[in-house]
């Protein structure tokens, strides 16, 4: 839930012109603040800022991982593995892909595989911990 109230305020301000910075990361006065989404081009990892395990991570069924979570589509990024109903992941972060849904970045913890998995179709809708792109 967390993840969807920051895209919220993120639209909201872009919308009104306005620009979110956090306290650390502001840019001098009057200066502009890039507010675009980042994504994770195919190929792209995420840095390990969550590292929680997360027992029988998808929802229901399989759940694909993918290299990236932006293409032409993020379905268009290569399907690295597969986590199984049954399968724990230990999350690394999340980002938005072009799709305007979150991915979170995930290895099984069963094969060691490393990929993107959408937020909806995990527990907990994944990582909690953005990832800074």
């Amino acid at each position: 839930m967390k993840k969807v109230l920051v895209a919220v305020a993120t639209c909201a301000f872009a919308a009104s012109g306005l620009a979110l910075a956090s306290p650390a990361s502001a840019a001098p006065k009057n200066e502009p603040v890039d507010v675009t989404p980042r994504h994770a081009p195919c190929g792209t990892a995420g840095p390990l800022l969550d590292g929680s395990i997360d027992a029988d991570a998808p929802v229901s069924g399989a759940v694909n991982q993918r290299s990236g979570t932006i293409a032409s589509s993020p379905t268009n990024c290569t399907i690295v593995g597969q986590l199984q109903a049954t399968d724990d992941a230990r999350y690394y972060c999340y980002t938005v892909g072009n799709d305007g849904f979150t991915w979170t970045y995930l290895q099984n913890t069963r094969t060691g595989v490393r990929g993107w998995s959408r937020d909806n179709l995990l527990d907990n809708f994944g990582s909690g911990y953005y990832c800074g792109f």
